[in-house]
């Protein structure tokens, strides 16, 4: 490379990195994806919470208390993680068409349930595309099933999947695979921005630049959050602080983005809390006792609305 062509490209890496004082990075949806597969849809938007509970949840407890592996399904047509766990939350005749996931630890990621569910398009991080591939096409094999459209998402990739928009954010959470980028999702329909946040030990700040709710720069606010909490209350010195929220946590989040007019939720709304753990809980009666406002557990099978 010559001394100008050295230069000039000093130049466009400095002008980049001024954008976020131009407004660019103020909300995940100024970038849009070529992967559209479908226009955006007016309406609701419909979630059902097929799993609450983190990976130590592995049946009835003996409380006689039972959360599936954390996932959800959106307008009966899109998932958000998914195992063999949630097959029986499924709606009868329901048959999701597409699956985003968050990462690849097996409390969230199972290719064989992914199959056996009907999904035909899958998105996962980039950054671990390769694996998926080959465990999706072991999976395939194996049952004896066509192998889906596997869809690498970058951080910051916009895509729209039955009429719903979903943005992936970086989570700060980690498995064995050290090259790999764990995700969260901007979930938008119509005025709906959601916040899906889980795993994640708090909102890192990109994803908050790219949502729209970063300290700096605001965008346009989210409109309903549901984030993990994976430890509960009493627990926040808990080792999994590192890679996990915990009620407090999320109760933080809450405040800030509510005072500084970055989370405009309908009056009345909660804060979902989904992936909890079962030994840093007490049971759903008790959570709906103790937990302070907005703050509401969600369980398995609940059905939300979301209508901005």
């Amino acid at each position: 490379m010559d001394r100008r062509n050295f230069i000039q490209k000093g130049l466009a890496i400095v002008a980049a990195s001024q954008l976020p004082d131009l407004g660019v990075f103020a909300s995940a949806t100024t970038k849009r994806s070529s992967k559209d597969l479908s226009p955006e849809k007016e309406g609701p938007l419909k979630l059902r919470f097929l799993g609450t509970g983190a990976a130590d949840w592995s049946g009835m407890d003996e409380r006689g208390e039972l959360r599936r592996l954390s996932s959800v399904l959106l307008d009966d047509s899109v998932l958000i993680d998914f195992t063999r766990t949630a097959f029986d939350m499924v709606p009868e005749g329901v048959v999701p068409e597409a699956i985003f996931y968050t990462h690849s630890h097996p409390d969230h990621y199972n290719p064989g349930a992914a199959l056996k569910v009907g999904v035909r398009r899958v998105y996962l991080g980039e950054t671990w595309v390769e694996r998926g591939r080959k465990d999706f096409r072991e999976a395939a094999s194996a049952l004896g099933m066509p192998l889906p459209e596997i869809i690498p998402l970058a951080v910051g990739d916009s895509v729209v999947e039955n009429g719903i928009r979903f943005t992936a954010l970086p989570a700060n959470h980690a498995t064995e695979d050290l090259g790999e980028q764990t995700l969260l999702y901007l979930v938008e329909k119509r005025n709906n921005r959601l916040l899906y946040a889980t795993d994640t030990g708090g909102i890192p700040s990109i994803a908050a630049r790219l949502s729209g709710i970063d300290a700096h720069i605001q965008g346009k606010p989210i409109t309903a959050l549901i984030m993990e909490a994976t430890m509960g209350l009493g627990y926040d010195e808990d080792y999994r602080l590192f890679t996990h929220s915990s009620v407090s946590t999320v109760l933080r989040t809450w405040k800030v983005l509510s005072q500084t007019g970055r989370y405009t939720p309908t009056e009345g709304q909660p804060v979902w809390l989904t992936h909890l753990a079962r030994t840093l809980h007490g049971t759903q009666a008790e959570l709906d006792a103790t937990l302070p406002p907005p703050l509401k557990a969600a369980y398995d099978g609940l059905t939300i609305i979301l209508d901005a």
